[in-house]
């Protein structure tokens, strides 16, 4: 004979421990919609705690239409920069007493599709959208369907939903006089396979940035976003003898790649190769030398898109990103 568990605590429960109603406990629980004397409120709490209550979230779900939850789709969740601005989005969505739920898309506009699908079908209250390029206007189709939605860091081609985006043209330009500055005439990027989104838009700027500053033809290079393919192609180019003294790179797992194939092929970080990023994740000062980078305002990005599709806030500027130099393109410590 199996032991039978012990039957959860109810708001009745609660209601007898504290000495009051269960429409008082149901009051303080749910913040509303009438006040609780303070004492009471103490009670209840107490009580609550004392018994281990929790709110039935689907109940509450079902009385207000409401779920407490955010879907948020990030467009690759293996990269540091997508990790850190979910967890600045999550911390957001935290001071609305909402729960954040997770979904990958890999780079996938199919996978994309297939979350935000799932998530409407929970009932979530919102969906935040670090998109990845192509595909269906997925915050469009949320909309469509009575959610309200927000694209974060990248505006697809084409859409018309409130995006949150960072300045991307100023910091690329941050980037190059920072290397100009330096020295540098000839100043290369690593752009992502194609010219889509952000990385298409920080290419774009960069081109502009170094067209007509004297000096050889800059050097536009490209590879896949992820430290091996940025190692591997800087092996190659140090092979070749085409390596170039100065390089802005469009992420920082491309830079870090960079750093990593440069140290393996004895290419001294700066007196050879000065680096500089565009992303800014924490694990910038952590490399060796620490990387040079223009911090995106993902903090700020974050709480904008909150506000923006929780509040309905008139949408802001982008924000800018600030350079930080350290020790990758030729600064001293501090």
């Amino acid at each position: 004979m199996t032991r039978r568990e012990a039957k959860a605590p109810t708001l009745a429960d609660v209601a007898r421990t504290a000495g009051t109603s269960t429409a008082v406990v149901s009051y303080v629980m749910n913040n509303g919609p009438r006040p609780v004397a303070p004492d009471t409120r103490g009670r209840v709490l107490a009580a609550a705690a004392e018994l281990g209550y929790r709110p039935n979230r689907i109940a509450r779900a079902l009385r207000s239409r409401t779920t407490g939850v955010v879907g948020l789709i990030l467009a690759d969740a293996s990269n540091p920069y997508f990790g850190a601005l979910a967890r600045h989005v999550e911390q957001a969505l935290e001071l609305h007493e909402k729960l954040t739920l997770i979904g990958n898309a890999g780079y996938s506009p199919d996978r994309q599709k297939h979350l935000s699908e799932r998530f409407l079908t929970a009932q979530v209250d919102g969906l935040v959208i670090v998109s990845a390029d192509g595909g269906a206007d997925v915050a469009a189709e949320a909309q469509r369907a009575g959610v309200p939605a927000v694209y974060v860091h990248n505006q697809p081609e084409g859409v018309e939903v409130a995006a949150v985006t960072a300045d991307d043209d100023a910091a690329v330009r941050q980037a190059v006089a920072h290397l100009r500055a330096h020295g540098h005439a000839d100043i290369a990027f690593l752009a992502g396979p194609q010219d889509a989104g952000p990385v298409g838009r920080r290419r774009a700027v960069w081109e502009a940035a170094v067209a007509g500053a004297g000096g050889s033809r800059p050097l536009l290079l490209r590879c896949a976003y992820s430290r091996a393919a940025a190692a591997d192609l800087t092996g190659r180019l140090i092979g070749e003898g085409t390596m170039p003294a100065a390089l802005v790179t469009a992420t920082d797992e491309q830079a870090i790649g960079v750093l990593a194939g440069a140290r393996a092929h004895g290419v001294p970080v700066p007196e050879r190769l000065a680096v500089v990023s565009l992303d800014g994740t924490p694990d910038a000062a952590y490399t060796a030398p620490a990387l040079t980078a223009t911090e995106q305002p993902l903090r700020t990005m974050a709480q904008r898109a909150v506000d923006l599709l929780l509040n309905g806030t008139t949408e802001e500027p982008p924000a800018t990103a600030t350079l930080v130099p350290r020790l990758s393109c030729g600064c001293g410590p501090g």
